[in-house]
């Protein structure tokens, strides 16, 4: 896959290609501003590729800055993966990393200017008072009796608020607007909270916190923001954005600018839900390969690369729509069939006896790491007496159609010889427990004379291979829309992960680092884990199958319906 991802045209990139001809700017300055009270998950992932890419496409500059005024719900720790899971991405932000709390001053500041106005003031009423009177939205709101509070008044407690003379929840700042709009977020909004809570960086300086809605334009005009990307959900929002920043004195007001989230099937991205995945043992932690979150996409092997390579495909629009999960896969795919070096690893082991092989001989073969890219050069096969293949591949009959290893018949073992199968021994129970078969020794590299082998199977040897634990990821959900239901638990895919101890793989494998991906030749595409593979202990998440298995299964669900 090219590095070079695509650049269609999107009315994003048309509003700042026509700022900068017109000369309304004269760079780009863009933000990418996450809540650190949490994962990020795919969903942010396209957010973190439009503000980075649109910047780094126009020589710009994105910033990265934590929102964090809500510190009963923030951590430290979630700010150092977002941080992380950004740079893993391919991105860099501009300068150090920005804080909202770094403006705490400012915006006090600014609350100030707008009581001084007229257009602020300390309202007394409770939570459920606030909500009464705020209307609905087939019905207008109506004033507070605390609305015209003189100015004088509103200065004083607002200065008792901060220096904590009231508790928490019995006093509120709020916007003076229009109680009568019919945009619920105009009415009289509140701006700042009395919320006695220690803060990951202020500690315990502050008693009253900004709301996100008044503290977010700040701190773009503040950091000289030209465009302000967020989702849709914010559009409601834009009216109270553009009406701070046009009422105090500031001289950057950023234009924001909204587009369609990412919905991903077979997925739920509500912090809600998956926090309730987490808290539950349903998945084994945030970083779960079976997780939407950046760091379970790592984890599972989905590279960089293709994480962007699929956002460009999803496009950027104000569209709301819900985009496959094969789309996703196929990025990986793309990206994984061009970068991913080949190994062979026997999932369901067979043990196969070859009977005209010399007891004790090893051969060393080659076989290429990649069967299109010749840079990526060679590596070892070791070819003994007994080696395994997959049990799959094996039947003790079957029609043409199978082009597997069939008793009496032959077939290939990939970058080796071919072998015919000539008796098969079976337990009590009737399951084979091995095939003794014989080779054709004038068969290495060249095909044989006077009869065509079936197909061409993966093996390893017994003696000179590592045993492997493979854990096969499917989707966590089985149904496209698992959002929807009424219990979203009930649509969990029971077979979402299947675990096997006992697999086998060729010897190069015992040098794959955490996080390496491979195709595991006939199987798919598989990482090594990101933190639980060792030298003596391997262990591979599957990435993605070779093709997308659940197309025919879904075409079937659709045609019954």
């Amino acid at each position: 896959m090219s590095t070079e991802a695509p650049k269609p045209a999107n009315f994003i990139r048309n509003i700042i290609t026509a700022d900068l001809e017109s000369g309304k700017h004269q760079s780009v300055q863009t933000r990418f501003p996450p809540e650190p009270n949490g994962f990020l998950h795919v969903g942010h992932a396209k957010s973190i590729c439009i503000n980075f890419g649109l910047a780094e496409e126009f020589n710009g500059k994105c910033n990265l800055r934590f929102d964090d005024t809500n510190p009963a719900k923030e951590e430290t720790a979630y700010a150092e993966a977002i941080a992380e899971d950004v740079s893993w991405l391919g991105f860099q932000w501009a300068g150090e990393i920005h804080h909202a709390a770094d403006y705490f001053d400012e915006l006090y500041a600014f609350a100030e200017e707008l009581i001084n106005k007229g257009l602020a003031y300390v309202d007394e009423l409770s939570a459920d008072e606030m909500r009464s009177y705020r209307g609905t939205l087939t019905q207008p709101g109506k004033d507070s009796p605390y609305r015209d509070r003189p100015i004088a008044e509103n200065l004083d407690l607002f200065a008792r608020m901060k220096a904590g003379e009231f508790a928490d929840g019995t006093m509120a700042l709020r916007a003076k607007i229009n109680m009568q709009s019919p945009n619920m977020n105009m009415r009289d909004p509140v701006i700042y909270r009395i919320k006695r809570q220690h803060h990951i960086r202020t500690g315990d300086k502050w008693c009253i916190y900004p709301t996100y809605d008044f503290t977010h334009c700040i701190s773009d005009a503040l950091e000289g923001i030209t465009h302000s990307l967020c989702t849709l959900e914010f559009e409601d929002h834009r009216p109270l954005y553009d009406w701070v920043l046009d009422n105090i004195t500031i001289a950057c007001h950023p234009q924001q600018i909204e587009f369609s989230r990412l919905n991903l099937e077979h997925t739920v991205t509500s912090k809600r839900k998956l926090n309730q995945l987490v808290t539950d043992g349903l998945v084994n932690g945030w970083d779960d390969p079976r997780m939407p979150t950046i760091s379970g996409m790592r984890r599972r092997g989905y590279t960089p690369a293709a994480i962007r390579d699929f956002v460009v495909r999803t496009g950027v629009t104000k569209k709301v729509h819900t985009v496959e999960m094969s789309l996703l896969e196929n990025s990986v795919r793309e990206d994984l069939g061009e970068t991913a070096p080949r190994a062979m690893a026997v999932l369901k082991p067979l043990k196969v006896t070859i009977t005209n092989y010399p007891e004790n001989k090893v051969e060393e073969l080659s076989a290429p790491n990649h069967p299109q890219d010749e840079s990526m050069g060679n590596r070892s096969l070791f070819f003994t007496k007994t080696v395994f293949i997959d049990e799959e591949d094996f039947r003790e009959s079957a029609n043409k159609k199978y082009k597997r290893l069939v008793l009496g018949k032959s077939v290939r073992l990939r970058n080796a010889y071919v072998i015919t199968c000539d008796e098969m021994i079976k337990d009590e129970q009737g399951n084979i427990t091995e095939l003794l078969c014989h080779y054709d020794p004038d068969t290495l590299g060249k095909n044989p004379e006077g009869y065509k082998p079936k197909g061409v199977i993966h093996w390893v040897s017994e003696s000179h291979s590592k045993t492997a634990e493979i854990r096969l990821y499917d989707r966590l959900f089985n149904v496209p829309n698992p959002g929807s239901a009424e219990d979203f638990l009930t649509t969990i895919n029971p077979e979402s992960l299947q675990v096997i101890s006992n697999a086998k793989v060729e010897m190069s494998l015992a040098e794959a680092q955490p996080e390496q991906t491979f195709q595991f030749e006939r199987e798919g595409y598989f990482c090594a884990d990101r933190y639980e593979h060792q030298k003596d202990k391997l262990v591979f998440n599957r990435t993605v199958t070779l093709r997308d298995s659940w197309a025919k299964i879904e075409a079937k669900v659709a045609n019954n319906d």
